[in-house]
């Protein structure tokens, strides 16, 4: 038997747990939020904002370095990586704290501690400053989030390997850095410190790097990196790590022309991320996981218990801050609105820091054609678009794929300048069912990137 009771426990603090604890307790219930780490989650302690905050340093050593092609003598360009470190730690600070004053509501009880079911609806909590509380609620939230996945190739205990969390405390540049991963952590990444001034390989297992993107993109993904100086190498296996010389790391790589060597001074893995279930004992509470240990949930986020949510990447799927807030925004009004939100048919968009910038949404050419729907599909390269001109910024081409019926906006990718920023605004004309058509005889201010989303769309109508 629980020693406390309550009407709702959320069991973490992610970008959807920061919100539904709060609104859950002005609501009039009494709300036990557990957290066992730093308050905020991934996307504030390790993920966006630290992320962000340090892609941005190394946009503009980049952009720096550039100069006398705009006629600005700059000189020689370094980066300073403890003061980029301690910049990161700042805003960090700032994001914490704002997170903290969040939580000052009558009614919720931050619990400090690791938790973990002894039943379907009661949770035992062993506090971090000693002791533990054993609790209970009708409604409970999982928002445990992830952390960066093992590497568990030979020897790889015999090296040091950093995370995408360890990366970010360096307080100097890596001479040679190796990046095992082609997603969007390794990619960010791997530019942001070629651009920090390392040199750079990125070693990606699939035919591709971002193999959910389609061919093309990831093409020409690949070859903005090599341009930039980074060695990138696809269909190519890890095998296995050893210590070199002079506090070196040795890397033996499979690849289709058999095995290849590199040393390098650092070695990242960016090979993926696991849910946070092992130490939550699911079994106890009967909540089901999928295969690769996520927990199952159904489109109103319930999972196989009655009552028992879950939200954010621990559920599996996307791993995006702005999904884990559309869980907030289906709970929020399922539990406290009694409605019936749900995720279904949910457009996802996201966005890739690396510069230029990758935003999707929608489906790609690859999925339309999956789905066997009948489709047309315009592409544009960013050298036609006036204000990447003027700005030097030319790299990479807009992509739409539409239904050839009714001339619906399925999806899109933009790899260019504010790439993120164009791909919403057609994220938003799929929100309004606007045809192509439509976006074709818009009227966009010139001269601005979106201008271009005219000239894409108008070839629809060629």
């Amino acid at each position: 038997m629980a020693d406390e009771h309550y009407d709702a426990i959320v069991i973490g603090t992610s970008q959807g747990g920061r919100f539904l604890p709060v609104e859950l307790a002005k609501a009039g219930q009494r709300v036990a939020l557990v957290e066992r780490d730093q308050l905020g989650g991934v996307c504030v302690n390790t993920g966006c904002t630290p992320t962000k905050t340090m892609v941005a340093s190394a946009r503009l050593a980049s952009q720096a370095r550039r100069g006398e092609e705009y006629g600005v003598r700059i000189g020689p360009v370094s980066v300073d990586l403890a003061v980029v470190r301690e910049r990161k730690r700042a805003m960090v600070a700032g994001a914490r704290q704002n997170y903290a004053s969040r939580l000052a509501q009558d009614g919720l009880d931050l619990i400090e501690g690791e938790a973990h079911f002894t039943g379907p609806k009661t949770v035992e909590i062993v506090l971090t400053d000693g002791g533990t509380r054993q609790i209970s609620a009708p409604v409970v939230v999982i928002d445990a989030g992830t952390r960066p996945k093992p590497l568990a190739i030979t020897d790889a205990g015999d090296v040091p390997v950093l995370n995408s969390t360890s990366i970010m405390e360096l307080d100097e540049l890596p001479e040679h850095l190796i990046v095992l991963g082609g997603g969007y952590i390794g990619l960010e990444f791997g530019q942001m410190f070629r651009r920090f001034g390392s040199e750079v390989t990125i070693i990606q297992s699939a035919a591709r790097l971002m193999m959910i993107e389609d061919e093309d993109v990831s093409d020409e993904v690949a070859a903005i990196l090599r341009d930039d100086g980074i060695t990138v190498l696809t269909s190519s296996t890890p095998v296995r790590v050893e210590p070199a010389d002079g506090g070196r790391l040795r890397l033996t790589v499979r690849t289709q022309d058999g095995e290849r060597q590199f040393e390098g001074s650092h070695l990242l893995s960016a090979i993926g991320r696991i849910p946070n279930t092992e130490a939550l004992t699911l079994g106890a509470a009967g909540i089901r996981l999928n295969e690769h240990g996520f927990i199952e949930v159904d489109e109103y986020l319930e999972t196989s218990v009655p009552g028992v949510y879950a939200m954010g990447d621990v559920k599996g799927g996307p791993a995006f801050t702005h999904l884990s807030y559309d869980d907030y925004r289906i709970l929020h009004a399922n539990l406290i609105r009694h409605e019936k939100a749900s995720t279904w048919d949910r457009i996802v968009p996201y966005t890739v820091f690396i510069d230029p910038q990758l935003g999707r949404a929608g489906m790609t050419e690859r999925e339309a054609k999956a789905q066997g729907r009948a489709i047309r599909v315009a592409k544009l390269p960013m050298s036609a678009v006036i204000r990447a001109i003027e700005t030097g910024e030319t790299r990479g081409f807009m992509k739409a794929v539409v239904d050839a019926d009714s001339g619906q906006i399925l999806g899109c990718a933009v790899l260019g300048s504010e790439g993120g920023e164009i791909m919403t605004m057609v994220q938003v004309a799929m929100l309004g069912k606007l045809t192509h058509t439509a976006m074709a005889d818009a009227i966009f201010t010139h001269p601005l990137l979106a201008e271009g989303l005219n000239t894409l769309f108008a070839m629809f109508d060629a």
